[in-house]
C-alpha cells in the first residue's frame, strides 16, 4: 500500500482574503497532520480491511468537521462576521474527503467499509 498523499486545493487558498498567509499555513499544517496520521495508521494495520477501516475512520471525522464548520457558517452571518474562514475550512474537509477517494487502491474498498458500518449501524439501531 502507497503512502497517502494530501494537500490543500489552490482554489481554497485563493478564496482567502488578503493577508490571510497564516490561516493558509494553519491548513497546510493541519493537512499535513492528517495525512500524517492516516500514513501512520496505514503503515500499522496488520492488513489492507484494518488500513482501509483506519482511513474510513478520517473520513468520518472530516465530515464530522465539515458539518461542524458549515454549522458556523449561517451563525457568523447572523452576528455580523464573515464567514470566509468557515467556508474553507469547511471546503476543505470536503476535499480531503474526495482526495481520499482518489487513491487507487482505496476507492473501492473505502465503500464497501463504509457500507457495511452503514447496515452494522442500521440493524444494531434497529435492535434498540
Amino acid at each position: 500500500m502507497d503512502d497517502i498523499e494530501l494537500g490543500v486545493p489552490r482554489p481554497i487558498l485563493d478564496a482567502l482574503p488578503e493577508g490571510s498567509e497564516s490561516a493558509a499555513q494553519d491548513m497546510q499544517r493541519a493537512v499535513e497532520g492528517i495525512e500524517s496520521s492516516i500514513n501512520r495508521a496505514v503503515d500499522a494495520a496488520e492488513d489492507e480491511k484494518e488500513a482501509v477501516s483506519a482511513v474510513a475512520d478520517a473520513i468520518e471525522h472530516l465530515e464530522d468537521n465539515y458539518e461542524t464548520y458549515d454549522e458556523f457558517v449561517p451563525e457568523l452571518r447572523a452576528w455580523g462576521q464573515s464567514p470566509i474562514y468557515a467556508i474553507a475550512w469547511r471546503n476543505l474537509q470536503a476535499d480531503l474527503v474526495a482526495q481520499l477517494y482518489e487513491v487507487e487502491w482505496l476507492a473501492e474498498r473505502l465503500d464497501r467499509e463504509r457500507n457495511a458500518r452503514l447496515v452494522e449501524d442500521g440493524i444494531r439501531f434497529g435492535k434498540r
